[in-house]
């Protein structure tokens, strides 16, 4: 990946938790008790459990969508990597993503999941939901006006690799890294994080 001026946002475990808080109490004020919750792999893994906490549902399955590669690289079109294998007929689904970024990925796993079952109602939920996505899930913790890569903290390796990565030269340690990070992406990262990230891409390069 290029490493082009592209702002992101690094969001902590607590934000993930407060946001997947607030999704699960928008769900049930709704009035939308699921059977079924299905976690969009990898991104939706964790709000989805989070969510099957809060609505005290022990009914969790997933599927896998392949549509970025590492950090921002996309490829031409998302599909299904790992199909539903739970039949959910007859039953309320709710799927869950970590954010709908263009809606390809939803609208994959949405006409997946039709194309092979029969369920009596489905709905869909993201923590973020980005104004500029062709698809807007049912339920959102939060709404993103001003576009930016969301960096979420299972894949704060991955995308920071492909970040640094991008550069056409890397700095030398740790705060010089931080410091393009921030004037590049307006992004700010703890130095035991990038020290992390930093280890295993030297041992490559060696």
């Amino acid at each position: 990946m290029a490493s082009a001026p592209m702002r992101c946002e690094l969001i902590t475990w607590n934000r993930v938790y407060a946001l997947s808080r607030s999704l699960a109490f928008k769900i049930r004020d709704a009035g939308f008790m699921p059977d079924i919750i299905v976690a969009i792999g990898r991104g939706g893994y964790v709000p989805a459990r989070i969510l099957a906490d809060y609505l005290d549902m022990m009914a969790l399955t997933s599927m896998k969508i392949e549509h970025y590669t590492r950090g921002a690289e996309k490829e031409p079109e998302a599909r299904v990597k790992y199909p539903l294998s739970e039949d959910v007929t007859s039953m309320r689904v709710l799927v869950v993503d970590d954010v709908s970024d263009s809606g390809d990925t939803f609208q994959v796993a949405l006409a997946h999941i039709r194309e092979r079952f029969q369920p009596a109602a489905i709905k869909t939920a993201a923590l973020h939901h980005k104004v500029v996505s062709t698809y807007r899930p049912d339920f959102f913790a939060q709404l993103i006006i001003k576009w930016r890569w969301i960096i979420y903290p299972w894949a704060v390796v991955e995308d920071l690799t492909a970040l640094i990565g991008g550069f056409a030269e890397c700095p030398a340690g740790a705060e010089a890294v931080a410091e393009r990070l921030r004037q590049d992406h307006d992004l700010r990262v703890p130095l035991a994080t990038i020290r992390d990230v930093l280890a295993p891409m030297a041992d490559k390069r060696d």
